[in-house]
C-alpha cells in the first residue's frame, strides 16, 4: 500500500521585489518542479511561477482555482490523487497560505484525508508586522477585518481597545486597500490618545513603510500614504 502524498504550503510574494529576498532557494525549487496547484487566482498562480522558474512548460502545469463556489467534495476530488502518492502546492494570493487565506479549507480536507501536510518558510505579512512593530510580540490577537459601517467599525475598534488594555495583548487587523485611509481615520478617532498604534504598510517591498506611535502623535503627524498600498494595523493600548 502506498503511502499518502503531501500537501505543499508555499508562500507567494507581496510584492515586486525578486524572490531570493523572500522565498528560499530550496523552496523555489520545489515549488517549480510541482505539477498541480490549488490557488486562489490561477493568473497569480502563473506569474508566480514564472518569476520562480519551472521545471517543465508552465502550461502544462494543473492549476485548481480556489474560488468561492468550491465546496470540500470539490477539495476532496483535487487531493484524492494524493492518496496514492505525489505531491501538489497550495498558494495564496500573497503571502502564506492557510493563515487569513481560504486555503485553511484545503488544508482541513487533507488533514481528514490523512494527507501530509507541509508548511514552507516564506514571508506572512501578519508576522512580519507585528516583529516590526515594537508592540506585544506574545500576546496578540489577529481579527481579520473591522465592520464596514463607519459607526459598528468604530464600536468594534473600542472593544478590541478595551480587550488589549485588559490582557495586554496586541491587536492586528487589515482591511481592503481602498479602505485603509478611512480605516487610519477611525483609528484615531476610536482609540485613547496613548494607544500605540503601528502601520506596516507594502511589506517586502521598496515602498515599505513601518511606524509605530501613539494615537495623540499619529494625530500630529501628517498622514501616511496608504491608497489602495496593501497595509496591515496593529495596536497595543496604554496602561
Amino acid at each position: 500500500m502506498k503511502s499518502a502524498g503531501t500537501l505543499h504550503l508555499i508562500p507567494v510574494g507581496m510584492g515586486e521585489a525578486a524572490p531570493a529576498a523572500w522565498l528560499p532557494q530550496t523552496v523555489q525549487e520545489l515549488a517549480g518542479r510541482l505539477t498541480t496547484y490549488i490557488a486562489e487566482n490561477a493568473k497569480t498562480a502563473r506569474a508566480f511561477l514564472k518569476l520562480i522558474g519551472t521545471a517543465g512548460p508552465l502550461q502544462e502545469i494543473t492549476i485548481h482555482t480556489l474560488d468561492n463556489k468550491v465546496d470540500a467534495r470539490q477539495m476532496r476530488a483535487w487531493l484524492a490523487p494524493l492518496l496514492e502518492g505525489g505531491e501538489i502546492g497550495l498558494v495564496s494570493e500573497a503571502g502564506c497560505p492557510a493563515v487569513a487565506d481560504p486555503g485553511a479549507k484545503v488544508v482541513a480536507v487533507a488533514h481528514a484525508m490523512g494527507i501530509r501536510v507541509v508548511p514552507w518558510v516564506g514571508p506572512s505579512s501578519i508576522l512580519l508586522s507585528l516583529m516590526a512593530s515594537g508592540l506585544d510580540g506574545q500576546r496578540f490577537a489577529f481579527h481579520g477585518y473591522a465592520p464596514v459601517d463607519p459607526a459598528a467599525r468604530a464600536k468594534q475598534l473600542k472593544a478590541w481597545e478595551a480587550d488589549s488594555q485588559k490582557q495586554e495583548q496586541t491587536q492586528i487587523l487589515i482591511e481592503t486597500p481602498y479602505r485603509n485611509d478611512a480605516m487610519f481615520d477611525t483609528l484615531k478617532q476610536a482609540l485613547k490618545g496613548n494607544t500605540r498604534l503601528c502601520i506596516a504598510r507594502s511589506l517586502t517591498t521598496s515602498d515599505e513603510l513601518v511606524q509605530t506611535h501613539t494615537v495623540a502623535e499619529w494625530k500630529a503627524r501628517p498622514a501616511p500614504d496608504l491608497a489602495r498600498k496593501p497595509t496591515i494595523f496593529l495596536f497595543l493600548a496604554g496602561r
